[in-house]
């Protein structure tokens, strides 16, 4: 007689959602790569047999691992080199039709997430995000529920207050991206000038390790020289601009020989780019080699 069908390891089964958790709780690919790995172990040193509801303790594992995590992570931050992006991940399409799904990967949204306390941050994505009530956010994170309704609704506010506004119309989208690469491949400054909202502002993340911008750049004359300056640099001969969709939203992606080197998100505000955001850490573009549906 055949064995019956073993169960499903809960682990696997529910990965994509601890990737996913651990990703938004610290904005990093790398960190929340080692928070599965944590969890994995965890669950695995334990008496499976005695736990009644395993997703409920998978996401408790990985939010509580997360919150230590993102505490230290955040004094480390204060010495980072530069400004502080979120590492960026490659996405299927898919998601970018999911509005409300892109919105809380987004680049911008990391951005806002990152001024949240660690408590905050986990009770407004476990809350706002993944849809638990605040009974079982008070049970995960070993909280009185009345504080955690405080905090959501503070955390809430806050992030409403910071969140930028932005056009969501795709075909406008794929249009300005096609003519931000045209003009930047082509090195045209006024056609790149032209794309750029009177008060847009720039941030580079190179951490120290690459030549990028320390602070930010507002403008549209300063910042279009300053990029087309960094393309005309020796260092980045043979660059290769093609659109790609990263943390839910078109941008675009640079590569030399097949190999990313860096990643361009926007918002786009009224037709023109508003906030543009690069990531040319190397160190930082790891998540645009895995799955792009990650996120599922």
């Amino acid at each position: 007689m055949a064995d019956p069908t073993p169960e499903p390891d809960p682990f696997l089964e529910h990965r994509r959602l601890l990737f996913a958790t651990a990703y938004r709780m610290l904005g990093t690919v790398t960190d929340a790569e080692d928070i599965l790995q944590d969890t994995w172990l965890k669950w695995n040193d334990t008496d499976q047999s005695t736990v009644q509801h395993p997703k409920s303790y998978l996401v408790r594992t990985v939010t509580n691992l997360s919150l230590n995590r993102l505490t230290s992570a955040r004094a480390t931050r204060e010495n980072y080199v530069g400004p502080w992006l979120p590492e960026p991940l490659l996405t299927s399409p898919n998601i970018a039709e999911e509005t409300e799904l892109a919105d809380t990967v987004s680049t911008a949204m990391l951005v806002v997430l990152e001024t949240l306390s660690p408590i905050e941050r986990a009770i407004f994505l476990l809350r706002e995000v993944f849809g638990y009530s605040h009974a079982e956010i008070a049970d995960t994170l070993d909280r009185p529920e009345p504080t955690v309704r405080q905090i959501a609704h503070r955390a809430r506010a806050h992030v409403q207050s910071r969140r930028p506004r932005f056009d969501t119309d795709k075909a406008q989208r794929d249009h300005i991206t096609a003519q931000f690469m045209a003009a930047c491949s082509g090195g045209d400054l006024n056609a790149l000038m032209d794309l750029l909202a009177p008060d847009v502002t720039s941030w580079s993340d190179g951490g120290g390790v690459v030549t990028a911008a320390l602070r930010p750049l507002h403008g549209p004359d300063h910042v279009a020289r300053w990029i087309l300056g960094v393309l005309a640099k020796p260092t980045v001969a043979g660059v290769v601009l093609e659109s790609a969709h990263i943390n839910g939203e078109l941008g675009a992606l640079a590569t030399i020989d097949g190999n990313p080197i860096a990643a361009f998100t926007y918002d786009l505000v009224d037709g023109r780019i508003q906030n543009m955001r690069f990531q040319v850490n190397p160190g930082k573009l790891k998540g645009l080699a895995l799955d792009p549906d990650i996120l599922g």
